[in-house]
């Protein structure tokens, strides 16, 4: 059971970039996103106030850190070279990311922005103040398509989504309070994860425990991103929930609309509406289609049902490293990208989750699903049915 990004799988991700420095006629490339410098040499972080930065030429591979992060990235093998400051604002980090890249004698460079992102209350001055900045986007086009590898950790953590929705589910019932439910059902799964994995397990969390389950509950479905409100649930009320495992820092997304008790007329006629939505749009997955495409068959089983003013985004998103990556499966995509990047391609890992929301209750499963060379895989796989997911009292 895979568990971790292979050491190949870095190597080759620097050796990508490193060909695009080279094409690009830049000296070095400069990342300050923290997914992206976790994606090329494994070091994680939390981006605060702190910037971290990373530099990539031909031969080096350095990082400017805070110093209470040099002990953490010094462990790191892909790293050559750690530069640190203090701290902010004590310290300088963009000063000291400049005396890095002047180094590696790298006047001009390709990065990811110019400048560390505005986060926890950070000012400061712009790279470009110090070097020559053409911007890049390299990690985020490279992050789309998914290695076999990937695939796999993400796979891995379908699976452990998986079992805590079943605890979830099972300890689902009137009475109990959706966030005790959730704990329990997280820590529930958390525990049997890390007894099965041991120390293969790559601990990447803080606190919030390695497997994630929880929903929201009646009136706050009806809102895409509700809240879990401080109530009890009741019978007869309408669940959307959420699962996912983190597997060396990737995710998989599993949602599901559930009852507590026998559903109404009306509301197995949006389930049912909803379920066939999901339906279409992931038997229209495959390679060379359209993400437009994919979106504009939900929209039309929408338009025939004539519940388009109950839908309120599109079909899914990419998932990995990010909860949210691009591509999106979007009727507006095609016209947001450059012609050679409209379609899915073998890789690509999936949500797939159109909903619709009435002025009560909301409706939505969400699947992670991975393109594969010849079709589609359904990675999560909860089942979807009604009777599946009614909580019998």
């Amino acid at each position: 059971m895979p568990t971790r990004v292979p050491d190949s799988e870095f190597e080759d991700r620097l050796a990508a970039v490193r060909g695009k420095v080279d094409e690009a006629g830049a000296d070095a490339g400069v990342w300050f996103g923290a997914t992206s410098i976790e994606y090329l040499t494994g070091f994680d972080h939390i981006q605060t106030e702190r910037p971290v930065v990373l530099a990539v030429t031909d031969e080096r591979c350095e990082v400017t850190v805070p110093r209470l992060e040099v002990e953490r990235v010094q462990t790191n093998p892909r790293i050559d070279a750690v530069h640190h400051y203090f701290d902010y604002p004590g310290g300088h980090p963009i000063e000291t990311a400049a005396e890095m890249l002047a180094s590696l004698d790298a006047g001009t460079v390709a990065a990811d922005a110019d400048g560390a992102p505005g986060v926890m209350g950070y000012e400061g001055p712009s790279l470009s103040e110090f070097v020559e900045v053409e911007p890049q986007s390299w990690v985020d086009r490279m992050r789309w398509a998914k290695s076999d590898a990937e695939v796999e950790l993400i796979r891995e953590s379908a699976k452990w989504a998986n079992l805590a929705h079943r605890y979830l589910a099972d300890y689902t019932e009137p009475g109990e309070h959706p966030v005790t439910a959730s704990q329990r059902a997280s820590m529930d799964a958390s525990r049997a994860m890390l007894d099965t994995l041991g120390d293969e397990y790559v601990a990447r969390t803080r606190g919030d425990g390695p497997v994630g389950a929880g929903y929201i509950t009646g009136e706050q479905t009806a809102l895409p991103h509700g809240h879990t409100a401080n109530r009890r649930i009741e019978e007869g009320d309408v669940l959307v929930t959420g699962a996912t495992a983190n597997v060396d820092g990737y995710r998989s997304e599993l949602e599901r609309t559930m009852f507590v008790g026998e559903p109404t007329d009306e509301q197995r006629t949006y389930f049912e509406l909803m379920l066939e939505a999901q339906t279409i749009a992931i038997d229209a997955l495959g390679p060379g289609v359209s993400l437009s495409y994919v979106d504009e068959q939900v929209w039309e089983y929408f338009e025939e049902q004539g519940v388009t003013d109950l839908a309120q985004h599109h079909v899914g998103h990419n998932i990995g490293l990010g909860g949210h990556e691009p591509p999106y499966i979007d009727r507006g995509w095609d016209e947001h990208v450059e012609p050679g990047d409209t379609e899915m391609e073998s890789g690509h890992v999936y949500t797939i989750e159109p909903g619709i929301y009435t002025d009560t209750y909301g409706y939505r499963h969400s699947d992670t699903v991975a393109v594969t060379e010849d079709g589609a895989e359904m990675l999560t796989y909860f089942p979807r049915d009604l009777e599946s997911n009614v909580v019998r009292l």
